[in-house]
């Protein structure tokens, strides 16, 4: 029951019952998932990097509650794209890897274009 295949079926169950698809498109999703990462940041905002690390149980349900909705909108937007997210998830990690080198970039934040090559 945790998988992200399971999750998606019954995700595409839910909005085809109440007839939704129609409001499922890719632009529609994108927007509602940039709205949701936007509520998961006002729970952050002005909080330090110790608070943020240390929330009262309500604020952590409160921020589950809103990662729940963020990876709602992105299984839905990948499955009407027809993205699978593991694999372009394991892609990623592959391009990240050979972009930032444990050896040149072990405990230093820069983007890799601000590396000096």
């Amino acid at each position: 029951m945790d998988s992200l295949d399971d999750l998606n079926r019954q995700l595409k169950d839910f909005a085809v019952q109440r007839d939704w698809e129609q409001f499922h498109n890719p632009k529609n999703l994108a927007m509602a998932l940039a709205g949701e990462s936007g509520e998961l940041l006002e729970h952050f905002q002005w909080l330090t990097a110790e608070q943020s690390a240390h929330l009262e149980p309500d604020k952590q349900e409160q921020v589950a509650l809103e990662l729940a909705d963020i990876l709602i909108y992105l299984i839905r937007l990948s499955e009407r794209l027809g993205v699978d997210l593991v694999a372009a998830a394991y892609r990623k990690m592959a391009i990240n890897q050979a972009r930032y080198p444990v050896e040149r970039v072990r405990g230093d934040a820069r983007r890799a274009e601000e590396y000096d090559d």
